[in-house]
């Protein structure tokens, strides 16, 4: 049976799995569902149609599934929706909004979405991803699994940061940014290999080896970009994913 604490306010349309735990002062609205073990500790507002899967724990004062910071209210979905998956940690003040013309605004499983950090709009976010305190995601901006940001850093609407990339602290990042590296700066740009990330996720060092040349061959050689993707070996899978990234 969920757990209710008596000032928090529940929706008869919501949807409570087992063991379910809603603290003090929550509000959880229609068309809420959430999943077994899911933990809202106090003070969190969720809204509809939102949907949190099993094992997550959300902190103080987070604001799920609000609707869109949009200007062009007349132009948004109506069937909009907020979807995030298991045993995700979110933590005190994190703000995610719902879709406002595709089908939902996603978050993925196992991530840690730390203090003051916002998801807007239409955004992505994978599996396995890592975003500091007051991390900015502009809508439809997308984030592929194993990322990792540092406090402060922002993604422009429609960019994609690239799996196991690190966004350095402070970044601003208004261009796609690849898989596999560090990009850092104001506006930011590739500095070097995420090899501690890579390593990190358990990467084998063949593979962290191969992307090491291929990153010397695109990143520090002579070549044009084009000339340099052509040239990379691909049978290592990690290479093959960097050169995919980068020839879309």
């Amino acid at each position: 049976m969920p757990k209710i604490h008596p000032t928090a306010i529940v929706h008869p349309e919501a949807e409570l799995g087992p063991d379910v735990e809603i603290g003090p002062y929550s509000v959880i609205g229609a068309r809420v569902v959430i999943g077994e073990g899911t933990r809202l500790l106090s003070h969190v507002v969720v809204h509809g149609p939102t949907v949190l899967g099993r094992g997550n724990v959300v902190y103080p004062f987070a604001v799920l599934g609000t609707e869109a910071q949009h200007k062009k209210r007349g132009e948004l979905a109506t069937a909009t929706r907020l979807s995030i998956g298991d045993e995700n940690e979110i933590r005190e003040s994190v703000t995610i909004h719902q879709s406002s013309k595709s089908a939902e605004t996603r978050v993925g499983s196992f991530n840690l979405l730390m203090a003051g950090c916002h998801v807007a709009h239409d955004a992505t976010v994978g599996d396995h991803v890592t975003i500091a305190n007051a991390v900015q995601l502009a809508g439809h901006a997308v984030v592929r699994d194993y990322a990792t940001f540092g406090g402060l850093a922002g993604v422009a609407q429609f960019v994609e940061v690239g799996e196991s990339a690190f966004v350095a602290a402070g970044a601003m990042c208004e261009a796609n940014v690849p898989p596999f590296v560090i990009v850092q700066g104001d506006r930011a740009r590739v500095r070097a290999l995420n090899k501690v990330g890579l390593r990190r996720r358990g990467v084998p060092e063949a593979s962290i080896t191969a992307l090491e040349r291929a990153f010397r061959a695109i990143f520090s050689g002579k070549r044009t970009r084009a000339e340099a993707l052509a040239s990379l070996d691909t049978t290592d899978p990690f290479v093959r994913a960097l050169g995919e990234a980068l020839s879309r």
